[in-house]
């Protein structure tokens, strides 16, 4: 934009000069501005018209005139950025806030937070970190995740606090007596973010492409077809019965995008700006549901400046604040809850070759070191784990006999950063028991295969835990490559089989417990074991109403709201 623009001359001006009367000429004007004399001229005019600028100049032959920076860059942009943004023009904004980027955290904290502007209710919020591009089928972090189940629709869905799924876009469905047919009836005039109608064979199309991918693939293991028996109907066809379906369909590996365009979705907000210091969210005009409060969401993106101490916004990735810089001191937290997904040590036994005892011998370390319990204490933002799941208690392991640990292991640790401090204590304390501990760090935070897995002896990271946990447990197992790299080829055959009658039992309560029959198992034989939780936390200042914390620590953006503006 030719104001943009018109910035970058001044700020060349004010650098040179600064806010002291200077004498110079347009000669030298010009080519500070790298432009014609001609041009100067025209451009001192129109900033001294703006009363950016005073221009006084002296007649004969080389005579210099006395030039006046009169306003501060940072003051004009500033006062320009508001006037973008409440005018709605975003893009404008993000185009003016990249001509500083270290002084973009100012330039934005106030208005940051919950806003009206333009008549519409808008939410802002800093963000610590670029994000990865919101596709379904490739994105891992936990705010994209978040972010993709507000951008797709799937034929279920989970209500945030409701375990059970519901539904979506399909209106709903009917299971024959045997188990092994599903018929999910689809809502009447859905359509994409872009407008158009959603037609069933577009979403049979996308469900044929998710059962090609590596990702989700698992999820359709026992589907033998689906079919579109009629316009408003898909109709799965199963090997064996399966009762978790309708929760599968409603995760993040099932989420519905148009197959041609995967960033295309149906969910309530849709993606009108991706770019590395803004992504923002429209409100979809024709959602199938009801519509949330909120018009616009917008992440504004300062990697470089989120410091932890800036503002109380970037704490932690589990930790948001949201507000402007003078509601911070009010911010206060309106929602915690502790995650039910954890962090974990896993270890590949076929790898260590580790007997019994020597696998007793180690979690007992861990257990008993004082390692979780001193991470807690400094970082007070974790519980150190006594549960897999609510009534589903980890085992405390103990070691009568002392037999020597392997001389060497090899640890991979993921993010979150409290890991690395898990993995850095753990050498420690192996260290006085003769085993020297070699520890990497792997920037990903899923496993993508098994090749890195079966380089380690030890895995620490992060699993996250949905809405119906005893499904996303459940699906862990089938989805994760962890298992694939940890089990040996009889242990995941043995796993299929199980979780193939595990899945046939109709009642909930029973399919429940004999899940959590087989996790008990997979700890007591050292293959997995949990370390601590995540206390979730957001604060918000008085006016931003509505906060709900789903099961990933983010807060449902379509329960979220503002009271109305006041003159």
């Amino acid at each position: 934009m030719r104001v943009i623009h018109r910035l970058t001359q001044y700020q060349r001006l004010h650098q040179k000069f600064g806010d002291n009367l200077a004498a110079t000429t347009v000669g030298e004007v010009a080519n500070l501005l790298f432009c014609s004399e001609r041009h100067a001229r025209t451009l001192i005019q129109q900033l001294q018209a703006n009363g950016w600028l005073s221009w006084h100049s002296q007649v004969g032959r080389g005579k210099r005139a006395q030039l006046q920076c009169l306003k501060s860059p940072d003051m004009l942009r500033a006062t320009y950025l508001q006037s973008f943004l409440e005018q709605g023009c975003h893009q404008a904004a993000l185009e003016l806030a990249q001509l500083e980027p270290e002084r973009l955290q100012t330039l934005l904290n106030p208005h940051m937070g919950g806003q009206w502007q333009a008549d519409s209710p808008v939410l802002r919020i800093p963000y610590y970190r670029t994000l990865e591009p919101l596709n379904p089928l490739t994105a891992t972090g936990r705010a994209e995740q978040h972010l993709i189940y507000t951008l797709h629709a799937g034929l279920t869905r989970f209500n945030t606090g409701d375990p059970q799924p519901k539904p979506d876009l399909a209106h709903h469905w009917h299971v024959s007596d045997d188990g092994l047919s599903w018929q999910f009836f689809l809502r009447s005039q859905l359509r994409w973010h872009n407008g158009e109608r959603i037609r069933g064979q577009q979403l049979l199309q996308t469900l044929e492409l998710l059962r090609e991918n590596r990702r989700s693939q698992p999820s359709f293991t026992n589907i033998l077809t689906i079919t579109l028996p009629h316009a408003l109907c898909l109709q799965f066809t199963l090997s064996q019965p399966d009762y978790w379906l309708a929760h599968r369909l409603a995760d993040l590996p099932c989420r519905l995008f148009h197959p041609d365009h995967p960033l295309l979705g149906a969910g309530p907000f849709k993606l009108a700006t991706f770019e590395p210091h803004l992504v923002r969210l429209e409100q979809h005009e024709f959602y199938h549901l009801q519509h949330p409060y909120l018009e616009i969401i917008e992440y504004w993106i300062t990697p470089n400046l989120m410091t932890p101490s800036a503002d109380g916004s970037c704490q932690h990735p589990v930790r948001i604040t949201i507000g402007q810089a003078e509601d911070v001191p009010l911010a206060r937290p309106v929602q915690r809850s502790m995650s039910l997904g954890f962090c974990y040590l896993a270890i590949n036994q076929h790898r260590s070759n580790m007997t019994t005892k020597q696998i007793a011998k180690l979690l007992m370390l861990v257990q008993t070191s004082g390692i979780l319990e001193a991470l807690s204490i400094r970082r007070e933002i974790i519980m150190p784990s006594h549960e897999m799941l609510p009534g589903w208690p980890i085992p405390q392991f103990t070691s009568e006999e002392n037999p020597p640990l392997p001389a060497h292991l090899i640890l991979i640790y993921q993010p979150p950063l409290e890991l690395k401090s898990v993995a850095e204590q753990l050498k420690t304390v192996l260290a006085a028991q003769g085993c020297t501990l070699e520890i990497r760090a792997s920037h990903d935070k899923q496993w993508k295969d098994t090749h890195q897995i079966e380089q380690a002896d030890l895995l620490l990271a992060d699993h996250l835990v949905g809405e119906s946990p005893e499904a996303t447990m459940e699906s862990w197992l089938r989805l994760d490559p962890l298992w694939r790299g940890i089990l040996s080829v009889q242990q995941q055959e043995q796993q299929q089989k199980i979780l193939a009658h595990i899945q046939q039992i109709e009642q909930a309560p029973a399919r429940f417990r004999q899940l959590r029959e087989y996790y008990n198992s997979l700890m007591l034989s050292g293959l997995i074991l949990p370390l601590f939780n995540y206390q979730y936390q957001v604060n918000a200042p008085p006016r931003i109403n509505g906060v709900t914390l789903t099961a990933y620590g983010w807060f449902d953006f379509s329960q979220a709201w503002l009271p109305p503006a006041t003159a």
